[in-house]
């Protein structure tokens, strides 16, 4: 029979030969199997000894006298009463199973070796007359109780004296290692039992055999006193009451952990229903992984779920993701993984080389987890609806949590993602705004949300891009202004040191005054504010303005087919580098492909109204469109020229700006244009009044106050060239 010091051995072996391989820099195919065998041998010595291999584990042998038979006899009941306590406390089944088969390794030793059945009612063949069987081995992290008290006053005298000993030993070990104070805690009121126990059963102090009355054994007998009450000091009392309390909730924590690795309490089980789950073949290639705290850099490559496809067939990657979705379903279960956007299905099934237990583990594992897998990548005849990558599965090898979800979530993202539809038939379960944006990390998870949001980095890249490459230059406007920087919308006002201050409602002002030094062509991305209670989804407070000024020669119309022709490469760049994001977004808003012409299309403020006019709509050349129009034109706009995207020019001046250039042909007109998308204005622009008479002049007729705007004024008193812009809202 081997023996605990030969396995122990056979351990250190085996790690030494994984570590030189590892620094050799071995094959991943090499080392995993040596990792198998060093896994198998740490199961068999905890089966062995009881107890879980740890590198700093001390191999020693029974005590002096007594015999094998007396040994395997009181570590067998002291197993017993650890499976019972076990049960009790409503301990994971897998837990109980390892010290089931613990116990029955101990009685088949005891058999072999005594040549009988183990009998609990016998007596040990090493014990005196009349005493208990008890424990010679010290067994720490269990709270004494006044039963343990009754049965150790039974014991000899040197069983007690070993217990105290051993005791003793095992806190100046805790607090070498720097331990939890609870702990240590735990342990200093256990060896204060021990002593007492000592105490009443000979009637002195227990005092290290051979030891004189140094200073040491004093401070060893004062220990087994009650404290004296000096201030601030902590009685025996209080000492014993506070190890109670750590001893209480270390349970509680390690029963909690228990739960939160299956994310289900299994309940009270027997033995018997355990062992119907057979021997666990994938011990070591599932379960929690230890907290990543950056201590290693393990040689593991991850692969991304968007790459796989039917090319990559059979080969075996691991991945981290999201656990999705899981379904159990006999002994198989399935789940889905998620990266982003993008998901794939994963399959485990009991087999020769996965056990039912990982089985119902994986199954157990609440939804949201990061996990780490190992798999093997397999094709399928039939594509996978309810998955971003429809032509591949994942065949689940290893299967670790990284970093566990609760349980319960506020919002399931299956019902945040779920496809907006009209059919009354239809599952039509969904999340409404405030449970989103209470909750907005895991609304953000859903694959539409990913979508967008890269969507909105690919608009300002884009944006950013095709201006630099016409020429433009970046700029960065202030936020925090001295002045309302349009007079057309409310501003917020802040405190600023002893005056007051307001944030910027456009860079408008500062696009046209770095015009006026000479920047030619600028653009800005950035925070725009606007403090406008118009509760729609239009308009918002705060949002990210693209906003861009260009110096031209003689037409603003060169600025304007500019911006046209912008958008276009915008649109395509979109198309071409984006199309999977706006899939995933097109799967949950359903809409029609984007449609626009190059160049784009330019129609005069008049025609539109005129297009209207001829739909039904009364309205006047000078009024403004409101949204409803706007959205009317948009749709005539397409059934007529087929094209989602338009500009119109030419707005009357009554409803734009003071600093906009009128039309010199009309005086009800203006040198000013917006853009649209599907009905939706996106860009609003105009040629800019760059004469400093003219624009105090328009002021004025606005009723704007000249001190305001006096610094704006006065840039271009020292000549500015002629200009325009616009501004975008990248929500819209």
């Amino acid at each position: 029979m081997t023996t605990g010091s030969e396995i122990d051995a056979k351990i250190r072996e085996q790690g030494d030969k994984i570590r030189k391989m590892k620094a050799d820099k071995a094959a991943k195919s090499l080392i995993t199997p040596e990792v198998s065998s060093l896994l198998a041998l740490k199961a068999e010595f905890k089966t062995t000894t009881g107890k879980d291999w740890k590198p700093d584990i001390e191999m020693g042998g029974s005590s002096a006298g007594e015999s094998g038979g007396d040994q395997l006899s009181l570590q067998i009941k002291e197993q017993g009463d650890k499976i019972r306590d076990l049960k009790s406390s409503s301990a994971e089944k897998s837990l109980i199973t390892a010290e089931v088969q613990v116990l029955l390794k101990l009685k088949g030793e005891y058999k072999s070796l005594m040549g009988k059945d183990w009998d609990p009612k016998a007596s040990s063949s090493g014990s005196k007359s009349g005493d208990a069987p008890v424990v010679l081995v010290y067994t720490p992290g269990k709270k004494h109780t006044p039963e343990d008290e009754t049965e150790l006053l039974k014991s000899a005298e040197d069983i007690l004296n070993l217990k105290i000993t051993q005791c003793g030993d095992f806190i100046r070990k805790l607090k070498t290692n720097k331990s939890p104070k609870e702990e240590v805690d735990l342990e200093v009121s256990n060896l204060l039992f021990l002593k007492q126990v000592y105490k009443k059963k000979t009637g002195n102090d227990w005092k290290p055999k051979g030891a004189d009355q140094s200073t040491e054994s004093k401070k060893e007998k004062k220990s087994a006193q009650p404290p004296p009450k000096a201030d601030g000091e902590k009685s025996e009392k209080q000492l014993k009451r506070e190890a109670k309390k750590a001893d209480k909730k270390a349970k509680v924590a390690e029963i909690k952990g228990a739960n939160n690795t299956n994310n289900n309490s299994e309940g009270k089980s027997s033995s018997n229903e355990e062992a119907n789950d057979g021997p666990d073949v994938s011990k070591g290639y599932y379960g929690k992984r230890p907290m990543i705290q950056s201590v290693d850099k393990p040689d593991i490559q991850l692969t991304p779920i968007k790459i796989l496809s039917p090319k990559l067939s059979d080969q075996i990657i691991w991945m981290r993701a999201r656990l999705h979705t899981s379904r159990a379903k006999g002994k198989q279960c399935f789940c889905v993984l998620r990266q982003q956007e993008f998901t794939i299905q994963c399959v485990a099934f009991v087999s020769e080389n996965m056990s039912k237990q990982m089985v119902k583990y994986i199954s157990h594992v609440s939804k949201e987890s990061i996990v780490d897998v190992q798999a093997r990548i397999s094709s399928v005849n039939n594509p996978i609806e309810g998955c971003s990558i429809k032509n591949v599965e994942l065949q689940l090898i290893q299967f670790w949590v990284v970093s566990a979800s609760e349980p319960k979530l506020p919002l399931q993202i299956e019902d945040a993602m779920r496809k907006e539809t009209e059919d009354e038939n239809a599952l039509n379960i969904t999340v409404n705004q405030d449970t989103r944006l209470d909750n907005r990390v895991l609304d953000l998870r859903t694959p539409t949300n990913q979508a967008i949001f890269r969507v909105e980095s690919g608009v300002c890249r884009l944006f950013r891009e095709i201006l630099t490459k016409m020429g433009f230059i970046e700029m960065h406007s202030p936020k925090i202004i001295s002045a309302a920087s349009e007079g057309g919308a409310n501003v917020f006002s802040v405190s600023y040191f002893k005056t007051k201050a307001y944030l910027a409602q456009s860079p408008q002002l500062y696009k046209q005054m770095a015009i006026a030094a000479d920047f030619d062509k600028v653009f800005t991305v950035g925070a725009v504010f606007r403090a406008e209670d118009s509760n729609t989804h239009r308009h918002l407070t705060e949002f990210v303005g693209l906003d861009l000024e260009m110096a031209f020669q003689f037409h603003y119309h060169e600025v304007l087919n500019t911006i046209g022709a912008m958008f276009t490469e915008m649109f395509k760049g979109l198309r071409d580098n984006y199309s999977s994001e706006i899939k995933a977004i097109s799967e949950q808003f359903p809409c029609e492909p984007f449609k626009f012409i190059d160049p784009p299309l330019v129609l005069e403020y008049i025609e539109g109204v005129g297009m209207l006019k001829e739909a039904g709509v009364e309205m006047g050349e000078e009024e403004d469109l409101s949204t409803p129009n706007e959205k009317l034109l948009g749709r005539l706009v397409k059934a007529k020229y087929d094209t989602d995207f338009y500009i119109l020019d030419k707005y009357p001046l009554a409803v734009r700006p003071f600093y906009t250039m009128p039309d010199p042909k009309s005086s009800k007109f203006s040198n000013s244009y917006d853009m649209f998308m599907r009905g939706e204005e996106i860009l609003s622009g105009a040629q800019r009044i760059h004469d400093p008479d003219f624009l105090i002049q328009r002021a004025k007729f606005h009723g704007v106050a000249l001190d305001s705007i006096k610094a704006y004024v006065d840039s271009f008193r020292y000549g500015c060239p002629p200009h325009a812009g616009g501004g975008i809202g990248m929500e819209r």
